[in-house]
């Protein structure tokens, strides 16, 4: 199965849009680990022709809050509809299980002993003084730790979260994570 774990960052915020609708942002950079490959990649805007081909051939794409966010937001600069590939949020997936969200960075801490090397807004204000090299570091990390995150709850059926001083589990179900669909005919450039 040809997983693609990604995460997109923004120029902007949602307070300069003056509205919570991620497709009205401005991607910065998209990073990928292509598990086919077992590489880490980044794209800035100019380089999408080179992301659709990868992202088409993927059997699932694996992201943190990225059925809300990230697809919707790439969505908008792809031909076709990325929704009909597989996907598989990790957040939507600790939240069927939990009832709520947690933070990427308390599972990371909890879960693999170390957190984000970052935060989004961060990211935004590099993009404003052209630190490019900054904001893709901190995106393909982030790819990193949310492919690590996925890894170890395929392994151990749970993920970990701080609450407070204690480290709690969150029981997940992963049995069904890797069953592939048939998404040849649905994802098309045209």
């Amino acid at each position: 199965m040809k997983k693609i774990t990604f995460d997109i960052e923004t120029k902007n915020t949602f307070e300069d849009v003056g509205e919570n609708n991620p497709s009205l942002l401005d991607i910065s950079v998209v990073c990928i680990h292509d598990s086919e490959t077992d590489k880490y990649d980044s794209f800035f805007e100019d380089d999408f022709d080179r992301l659709w081909p990868i992202i088409e051939k993927a059997d699932m794409l694996i992201g943190f809050n990225s059925d809300h966010f990230d697809i919707p937001l790439l969505n908008k600069h792809y031909q076709g509809d990325l929704r009909k590939i597989k996907s598989l949020d990790i957040l939507k997936e600790i939240k069927n299980s939990l009832g709520r969200r947690i933070k990427l960075n308390d599972i990371a801490e909890a879960t693999l002993g170390e957190g984000k090397s970052g935060h989004g807004l961060e990211a935004i204000t590099w993009w404003k003084n052209g630190e490019l090299e900054k904001i893709k570091k901190y995106c393909l990390d982030d790819v990193r730790i949310t492919k690590e995150v996925y890894e170890y709850a395929m392994n151990n059926g749970k993920l970990k979260y701080n609450k407070g001083d204690d480290i709690k589990e969150i029981e997940l179900d992963t049995s069904q994570w890797e069953e592939k669909e048939d998404n040849s005919s649905t994802t098309s450039l045209f």
